[in-house]
Formats: structure tokens, C-alpha cells, sequence
């Protein structure tokens, strides 16, 4: 689960159009770095269709060193933890690592839901504070995507990945 880099908030563009900052320009990349080192490149993207999170998803993808398949679901902007639960489910089974880039609060929401455990630091980081470009790694424990439900996955990672503002 990746929440959308920072984004702008100019004067009269509706929130679906907002881009990003130019810390989330700086952030995003970091993000996709943090992916890649940790080893969980997705097979699939889902995101969010709000411009801010597109553009997340484009600085994150030029950073994972492979080309998963992206799908831009329009159920992911402003969606509950429910809903954004309902949107994995629907996910064949053939795909083993995926990547949401959603918002807030239905990201944190559903990360602390499916977090049935895990590490004990990452949880109470997770609960407090999901900011922009964090990052939730969980391994689910069903057999598919269909079967997830509350407490069905292990936190293994939250990070924030911030960038070099030199870049």
C-alpha cells in the first residue's frame, strides 16, 4: 500500500486534478527506490485515477527496474478500507504482488485492518501517522486474494521514504 506523493493545492483546480508538489516529485522516486531494494517490485498497480496519484505511480514505476501491468480503477479515489478491500479482492490470482497507490484515510484504514500482526515498531508507526509516500509491505496469509478479510496479513515493513532534494 502506497499513499500518493505530497501534492499542490492550487487555487481552483478540484481535488481529483490536484498534482503533485514538488516534494511529492522528490518523494515519489525514493518510494520506488524503496521498493526495489526491498525486493517487493509488484506484478500490478492499481491507483488511484487522481492525477496525483498517476504521477506517484509514473515516478515510482521509473524506479522498480521492471514494467508491471498498471490499472487505474476509479473505485480506489476516496475509497473506504471496505471499499479499497472489495477492489483487492477482485484480483486474479495469478498476480502475486500488487501494489494499491490510494489516499487517505482509506489506505492507513485498511492497512491497520488487514494487519492481523507483524512488526510491532511499523504497526504503532502505521497507527499514529500515514503520510504522503508512506509505504505498508504486508504478506497476506490466504490463499488468494478473494479470502481477505481483517486480520489476514502481516505488517512487514512501513516506511516513508522521503527525497534528495537535490534531484
Amino acid at each position: 500500500m502506497l499513499r500518493h506523493a505530497k501534492s499542490a493545492w492550487p487555487e481552483g483546480v478540484p481535488d481529483h486534478e490536484r498534482p503533485l508538489a514538488g516534494r511529492g516529485r522528490r518523494d515519489a522516486p525514493s518510494a520506488g527506490r524503496r521498493l526495489y531494494v526491498t525486493r517487493c517490485v509488484p506484478d500490478l498497480v492499481i491507483c488511484s485515477t487522481a492525477r496525483r496519484t498517476r504521477q506517484t505511480w509514473d515516478l515510482v514505476a521509473a524506479q522498480l527496474g521492471a514494467s508491471p501491468e498498471g490499472v487505474f480503477e476509479p473505485r480506489v479515489y476516496e475509497a473506504s478500507a471496505s471499499t479499497l478491500s472489495a477492489v483487492l479482492r477482485d484480483v486474479p490470482e495469478r498476480w502475486r504482488t500488487v501494489l494499491l497507490i490510494g489516499h487517505q484515510p482509506g489506505v492507513q484504514d485498511l492497512v491497520l485492518s488487514l494487519a492481523g500482526g507483524g512488526d510491532a515498531e511499523a504497526l504503532a508507526r502505521a497507527r499514529v501517522k500515514y503520510p504522503t509516500s508512506a509505504i505498508a509491505i504486508l504478506s497476506l496469509s490466504g490463499p488468494s486474494w478473494r479470502h481477505l478479510a481483517p486480520g489476514t496479513a502481516t505488517l512487514d515493513d512501513f516506511a516513508v521514504p522521503r527525497g534528495d532534494t537535490a534531484t
